[in-house]
C-alpha cells in the first residue's frame, strides 16, 4: 500500500531516530505530524542545528506540535490539533522515550543495584506510560476507520535467544537498566495490543532498530570508554530505520504483520538491503 497522502504521527520526531523517520515517510508522500517535548537543539551531539527542524515547520504537508506525552491533557491537545489540521491518524510510530543518559547524565554503564526505585519510576513514566498515553489517544481514528498501523521503537536488548530448556537476553551485560527493562515491557504491551485490536484492523508492532548514532551518542559513547575502556561498536546511521519503518506503516491487521516484534537488522537483509551503507563512523551524521 502506498503512504501517499496517509496521515503519520511520530512522537520524539524533532530529532535522532525521529527525524528519519519523518524523512522517510515525507519522501514517500506522507502528511507528517512530529510530536517532541521540545522544537530547539538541546546542544547535544547531532542535535546542534534548528535548519531541518524550521524547513520542517515550514511545510504545508506537516505539522510540528510541542507536547510532554507524560502529560494526558497535552496528548489530547496534540491528537485534537491532528484532526484540525489532517482530519485523521493512519499510522503512529512511538518513538519518543527516556534515555539511559538523560537519567544518569552523562551516561555509561550503571548497575541495578546504584539504582534506585525512584529511577525506574522516572524511566517508566516516559516510556511505558507516556507511550500508552499516546496510544489511546491516538487509536481512536483508526477504530473509528476500522484501519491502522501503531509501532513502537524498542531495543535489542528486550530480545531473547533459546538455550536449550531456557532463554537468555540478547546483551544483559550492557548495564542498561531500567532502560531495556522498560523497552521491554512496551515490547510486550505492543504484541498483546496487537492481537486485541485484529478484529479491528490495527496492526501493534514493536521495532528493534541497529545500534544507532542518534542525539547524544557521542556523550554516551565517551562516558562508556571512560568506564569500560571502549566505546563499542561502529553505529548506524538513524536513516536505517526508514525502509522498515514505512513497511510497518503500511500495514494493517489483516495483512497477518501485526503483534510481532520486527528486528531491522534482519529484515533489512532479508529484503536486500546492505546494512554497510548506513554505516556511520564519523562523528557528526547531520
Amino acid at each position: 500500500m502506498s503512504l501517499a497522502d496517509r496521515v503519520i504521527v511520530v512522537t520524539g520526531g524533532a530529532r535522532g531516530m525521529g527525524r528519519a523517520f519523518v524523512d522517510g515517510y515525507l519522501r514517500a508522500g506522507a502528511r507528517v505530524v512530529a510530536i517532541d517535548l521540545s522544537w530547539q537543539p538541546s546542544g547535544a551531539s547531532n542535535d546542534v542545528d534548528d535548519t531541518w527542524m524550521r524547513q520542517f515547520q515550514a511545510r504545508d504537508d506537516t505539522l510540528a506540535l510541542t507536547c510532554d506525552i507524560t502529560d494526558a491533557a497535552q496528548v489530547e491537545t496534540a491528537l485534537q490539533a491532528t484532526l484540525e489540521r489532517f482530519g485523521t491518524v493512519d499510522a503512529l510510530c512511538n518513538n519518543a522515550g527516556m534515555l539511559q543518559r538523560h537519567l544518569f547524565p552523562p551516561g555509561g554503564p550503571i548497575t541495578i543495584l546504584e539504582t534506585s526505585n525512584a529511577d525506574f519510576h522516572k524511566m517508566y513514566e516516559v516510556t511505558v506510560f507516556g507511550t500508552l498515553l499516546v496510544t489511546r489517544a491516538f487509536v481512536r481514528p483508526m477504530l473509528e476507520n476500522k484501519r491502522g498501523s501503531i509501532f513502537s521503537v524498542i531495543s535489542s536488548g528486550a530480545l531473547m535467544r533459546s538455550d536449550g530448556g531456557a532463554y537468555t537476553l540478547w546483551r544483559p551485560n550492557s548495564r542498561e537498566q531500567p532502560y531495556m527493562s522498560a523497552k521491554s515491557a512496551v515490547a510486550n504491551i505492543m504484541c498483546y495490543l496487537g492481537d486485541e485490536l485484529r478484529e479491528q484492523n490495527v496492526a501493534v508492532n514493536a521495532f528493534v532498530p541497529l545500534h544507532t548514532r542518534s542525539t547524544g551518542f557521542e556523550e554516551w559513547a565517551d562516558a562508556r570508554e571512560k568506564t569500560t575502556g571502549h566505546r563499542g561498536p561502529i553505529p548506524y546511521h538513524p536513516n536505517h530505520v526508514q525502509p522498515l519503518g514505512c513497511f510497518l506503516a503500511e500495514q494493517d491487521a489483516r495483512s497477518g504483520n501485526t503483534a510481532k516484534i520486527w528486528v531491522a537488522a534482519a529484515w533489512l537483509t532479508e529484503h536486500g538491503y546492505p546494512i554497510e551503507q548506513w554505516l556511520a563512523p564519523e562523528t557528526r551524521v547531520w
